[in-house]
């Protein structure tokens, strides 16, 4: 979800950091430059490192020799994204050396921006040839760790082969034959080679129609604009620009035969290995994922903490977070215990009350002798004591936590809610699970914390909670649903923590139809469609919103009368006990 924007002075002094970063760096206060200050609210360092890289390329390099051999790459063409992904490492690796010898806070600034790009892309990078060796670059220039596939690490040595280099055509012969070797083969054949590139004439290009590369505010479809607009790009090392146009589309993502075929080893090296077995997962596929989720998957996984296939990058950012998790439990543990204390007395005062037996004076059941005097003296006379039990019904939870990247910002907040609903649910005795939910391609990741009849000691497990990727709520409700129904006790009860922002990428995989997108009202009607059918079937659903107050609406679509706003967590408690209680004494 994204953070409030900014305005009047906060956007000025925005503006105005990065723009001084920029011509600091490259000691040309004639500089013009493109300002994207919406990104800098989303992404601060990333932003940060943008502007550094900008200000070192117009430094060192002939920023518009390298824009137009680019131009006329794709003028002859080669793949857009593709290209522009490579020539991004192929520039960071020769300028950042550079502007770090001068500038020692730079290298900290770029590990933090590497850091959030990888948290953030990491399912759309893989999408591509050019994404898997930014993954590479990013992981290496961050730990050292060399690439797995021979032909990554191949094509990262060629980049890092310009770490010394001060010649922008040493930089675009890099680019070119990386480009020919990894991505299209036949390029040089079918198009020509690097001298007949270059050679392409700019009445050529001006001849040329570029609106279909432009921007869609872009007014006229010029060369000169789309070499500006190039220009910039060349700099970032972040998807969000193109994530943001995805959404706007669709949200619809193509994979080549490449990245479909390593999809699988994807998901156990993201999120670590599926406890369900070949034939289990397509059960559960074949049973769940129909309608509007028919060209989805589910993975069921306890962590790739629990379940790594690999030290990797998104194993130690999953460690991070933990323990991040973790510090702020011990920050908060006197309000944290406070929570627990309280709910768990109110679900043990509502599970006693129930319990209790009724006692009404009745004209039959046992009689009460100081009644007796009665008998002939008044007509009607209600001598006996009916003693009526409550139906001895069980209870059990599943507790379902929205894990997509919306929810980063609030992450540790997040894991503790669910860890205050768990420990008090445990010491109430009522059985329950928890699982986060996110998606990742075509597949929604169910994340398992901790199962029905786990003891107390798996409720820590809360804390490795962390946010990435995507939302498909609808499928992960059902999928919730049907573990409750799957249970043997009597009263289910589902609570749902999110944001009330569905929004899913789909997957075009080649040759297969364009499935509909997963997002805004389509998105929401589906997830309220869900959760009515669950009420439908007994099962009493609540919703506790972690979001902003711009999305309520939303979330009141979703869940109805039925959902939670928690807007301090001293009270989190209290607000979640109101529902339960009820639960509780009116099943």
């Amino acid at each position: 979800m994204d953070k409030e924007e900014l305005y009047g002075e906060d956007r000025l002094a925005a503006e105005t950091r990065i723009r001084n970063l920029l011509w600091t760096v490259s000691g040309d206060y004639d500089l013009s430059c493109e300002l994207d200050i919406d990104s800098f609210q989303k992404a601060k360092e990333i932003s940060l490192y943008d502007a550094i890289k900008q200000g070192a390329f117009a430094r060192f390099f002939d920023t518009e020799a390298f824009g137009l051999y680019l131009v006329k790459k794709i003028y002859l063409g080669a793949d857009e994204g593709q290209l522009m992904g490579i020539a991004q490492l192929c520039l960071d690796e020769a300028s950042f050396s550079k502007v770090a010898a001068e500038r020692p806070g730079v290298p900290d600034i770029r590990k933090r921006a590497f850091e959030e790009i990888l948290e953030r892309d990491f399912g759309r990078l893989n999408a591509s040839f050019a994404g898997r060796l930014k993954l590479a670059y990013l992981r290496r220039a961050l730990t050292g760790d060399p690439a797995g596939e021979q032909k990554i690490r191949r094509e990262l040595d060629r980049v890092e082969a310009l770490k010394d280099t001060k010649d922008t055509l040493e930089i675009i012969r890099c680019v070119d034959g990386i480009y020919n070797s990894a991505v299209d083969r036949k390029f040089e054949q079918e198009h020509g080679t690097l001298a007949e590139v270059l050679a392409v004439s700019m009445a050529d290009l001006k001849k040329y129609d570029w609106q279909d590369y432009l921007k869609e505010e872009a007014e006229e479809a010029r060369l000169e604009e789309y070499l500006r607009q190039m220009q910039n790009q060349l700099t970032s090392l972040s998807e969000e620009e193109e994530q943001e146009k995805e959404k706007t589309r669709g949200g619809v993502v193509l994979l080549d035969e490449e990245a479909v075929e390593k999809m699988y080893s994807y998901m156990e090296l993201n999120y670590g290995r599926s406890y369900l077995n070949e034939l289990e997962q397509q059960r559960i596929d074949q049973k769940l994922c129909r309608g509007a989720h028919a060209d989805c998957s589910l993975y069921f996984t306890d962590g790739i903490l629990a379940e790594p296939v690999k030290v990797n990058a998104q194993y130690e950012l999953a460690k991070r977070t933990a323990e991040m998790n973790r510090r702020f439990l011990h920050q908060n543990r006197r309000v944290t215990r406070q929570n627990i204390e309280v709910l768990t007395e109110i679900l043990n005062h509502a599970l006693m009350t129930r319990n209790e037996e009724e006692i009404y004076a009745s004209e039959y059941g046992r009689i009460v002798p100081n009644r007796l005097w009665k008998v002939g003296r008044t007509s009607g006379g209600k001598l006996f004591d009916l003693e009526i039990k409550k139906e001895n019904s069980d209870f059990v939870v599943e507790v379902l936590i929205d894990a997509s990247g919306s929810q980063r910002d609030r992450t540790s907040r997040v894991a503790l809610q669910g860890y205050i609903l768990s420990e008090a649910l445990s010491q109430a005795g009522i059985p329950h699970s928890v699982f986060g939910f996110c998606s990742f391609w075509d597949y929604t990741v169910m994340r398992r914390f901790r199962d029905f009849d786990e003891g107390r000691e798996a409720n820590s497990r809360i804390f490795e909670f962390y946010a990435s990727a995507n939302n498909r709520d609808g499928l992960a409700v059902r999928t919730a649903g049907n573990a409750l129904l799957n249970r043997p006790e009597d009263q289910k009860i589902l609570i749902v923590l999110s944001d009330g922002r569905p929004n899913d990428i789909i997957v075009n995989r080649p040759g297969s139809k364009n499935p509909t997108p997963y997002f805004g009202d389509y998105a929401i009607k589906d997830t309220a469609t869900e959760i009515r059918k669950l009420r439908n079937q007994g099962i009493a659903v609540l919703g506790v919103f972690a979001g902003t107050e711009k999305d309520l609406l939303a979330e009141q679509k979703i869940f109805g009368k039925d959902f939670a706003y928690i807007k301090d967590i001293r009270n989190f408690s209290r607000v979640t006990g109101v529902y339960l209680k009820k639960q509780v004494l009116n099943a």
